[in-house]
């Protein structure tokens, strides 16, 4: 159920759109969702898959938080569309351009007046079918124990020598994008996204000594994980299975990046200094 607040601002964004004689093709489950609430222009299309965006897309437009936007990243997939984040959440790291700002954004989508930033993703190889057709994630990797399991021991290789056993609750393997999201969270680094690294973060590790690492981004880091349980879960961004503890995974940068569009007055230092509320402090 769309909140009344959202269905304004959402109005506001098909009512531009319409404006600006832009055809919207609106995915059918938010279609349902906003039946009844939002008035589309009379032109407005649907998609129900992947598979039926064609070429002819220019933007996919994410209505929501980063969470929305990395849903939109497994319909785009490897299409080459730029992702438009529009933030109707909270934070909104990827989804940028907030709630007030619908009308300049319409309006720089007709203009061709922006910036397109290129984002890395991470690409799962596995001895087991893992995540169907969509084995990438924007953000990150992780291995976790399941549920009330005690901590698991992960083996961990760059390209094929070892780096370290993590006695820990989890590992992060971190994108740039990624970095200011669940790993960072873990005390892990910000890093800028144009940076040609992966960040491996341990969550809640026995040994105190251990800290994040920052690797190159052509390294494949290849892990083997030890339980008492029988299971582990394996997650890429919002996307999770319940894996065998015997499985053998491969991570490597994915062949193809993501396409985010950012308006030309924002920039990563700015998100930054907003999301994180740096400079408030009265001293400075």
């Amino acid at each position: 159920m769309l909140e009344l607040g959202q269905q304004k601002d959402i109005q506001l964004f098909f009512d531009e759109l319409d404006k600006e004689e832009i055809v919207p093709v609106v995915h059918q489950p938010f279609l349902a969702q906003m039946d009844g609430h939002i008035r589309l222009p009379a032109n407005t299309e649907t998609f129900a898959t992947s598979n039926d965006l064609s070429s002819e897309i220019d933007f996919f437009v994410s209505l929501g938080g980063d969470g929305t936007l990395l849903d939109t990243v497994t319909l785009v997939r490897n299409k080459n569309i730029p992702i438009v984040g529009i933030n109707f959440g909270r934070l909104g790291f990827l989804a940028s351009i907030g709630p007030e700002e619908v009308a300049n954004a319409v309006k720089a989508l007709a203009r061709r007046s922006f910036v397109i930033d290129k984002r890395a993703l991470v690409h799962l190889d596995a001895n087991l079918p893992l995540f169907g057709d969509v084995p990438y994630a924007l953000n990150e990797f992780v291995i976790h124990k399941q549920d009330i399991a005690p901590m698991v021991k992960i083996h961990t290789y760059l390209n094929g020598e070892l780096l370290n056993t993590y006695w820990a609750d989890g590992l992060i393997l971190s994108t740039p994008t990624g970095s200011t999201g669940y790993s960072l969270s873990c005390q892990g680094p910000i890093v800028f996204p144009d940076a040609s690294s992966f960040v491996l973060t341990p969550i809640a590790p026995h040994n105190l000594n251990v800290r994040s690492i920052v690797v190159p981004d052509n390294t494949i880091i290849s892990f083997e994980v030890e339980s008492r349980s029988p299971n582990i879960i394996c997650a890429m961004d919002s996307r999770r299975e319940i894996v065998d503890k015997s499985v053998l995974l491969a991570v490597r940068k994915e062949s193809f990046m993501l396409n985010l569009v950012r308006l030309n007055e924002n920039n990563f230092l700015q998100t930054l200094r907003n999301k994180l509320s740096w400079g408030l402090d009265k001293r400075n």
